[in-house]
């Protein structure tokens, strides 16, 4: 089915659905938005809401317009508000579900992968997760070429353990990622060294305060990612802003996005942007 006849399609649902009187609040959820996908949001920035309160933070996430959320692990990221999360066993899925959202992805630190990796896979497995993303392979921050060789060798391996559970493994940019080696970006470097079949990469966006853009890499790298973190960017202030309130051509992101490959984004700022972001991604059209 085409673009243009999908939205077509889901348009015509959502007017039935309101002339029907059937849930008309949520009728908007059937709208297109920028490649089909629900609008996703990281939920580091809400962490010491989860730490508080886990349900009343998924329902300040759906009144905020979210449809889709990116957890980050209870055991690799205990210290940082997400330790509360392990309480709810087996009912965390049901949870979130109840909510209104869905949880396809979520952040896990490569300590707790080499620690358990397959009590890792299982506790994903048990959420629905179809996605494992680390944040940085933790490389040095001066590495040689066969730091970042062994570094992709031990993510390779991690990748097909994760494959034969039936989830993706996927790779963040931060930190270790962004430095250099032997005269080029070491993030061009894992591009060729992690299997392109068991590694896909989440781009930051963000990272465009530090030449790292993000139409130009889903367009280099095809098929090589799996999803998005979105902020928005103020060249002017050189500062996070709502996104359609910024400096990024974002139809331009999202259409090169389709080349990439991504299957999900997530808005990942501080509560009141990531809000004030929601009307502009529920309306863009690409």
């Amino acid at each position: 089915m085409s673009v243009t006849t999908r939205r077509s399609f889901m348009k015509g649902v959502a007017a039935g659905i309101a002339a029907a009187g059937l849930l008309p609040a949520e009728a908007w959820k059937l709208r297109a938005n920028p490649l089909e996908m629900p609008i996703g949001c990281q939920t580091w920035p809400v962490r010491d809401m989860i730490a508080k309160d886990f349900p009343g933070a998924l329902k300040q996430l759906v009144a905020a317009g979210f449809q889709a959320v990116e957890l980050c692990s209870p055991v690799g990221y205990a210290d940082s508000g997400f330790a509360g999360l392990a309480k709810y066993g087996w009912s965390l899925r049901s949870m979130i579900a109840g909510a209104g959202l869905v949880c396809q992805s979520c952040h896990f630190t490569m300590d707790e992968l080499r620690k358990d990796q397959a009590g890792r896979i299982a506790w994903a497995k048990n959420l629905g997760l179809t996605q494992m993303i680390v944040p940085t392979l933790g490389g040095p921050q001066k590495p040689t070429m066969d730091d970042v060789k062994r570094a992709a060798d031990e993510y390779n391996q991690m990748g097909e353990k994760a494959a034969d559970a039936g989830i993706q493994q996927g790779l963040h940019n931060e930190d270790f990622e962004l430095t250099t080696v032997d005269g080029q970006r070491t993030y061009d470097a894992l591009f060729t060294l992690l299997d392109p079949k068991l590694i896909k990469f989440q781009f930051q966006v963000s990272t465009i305060s530090q030449g790292y853009d993000a139409a130009e890499y889903f367009t280099k790298y095809p098929g090589r990612f799996i999803s998005m973190h979105a902020q928005g960017w103020d060249a002017k202030t050189r500062q996070e802003a709502p996104i359609g309130q910024d400096s990024l051509d974002w139809k331009k992101i999202f259409t090169a996005a389709r080349t990439g490959g991504i299957k999900n984004y997530f808005v990942e700022m501080d509560l009141p942007l990531m809000k004030a972001s929601v009307p502009y991604l529920r309306d863009l059209q690409i």
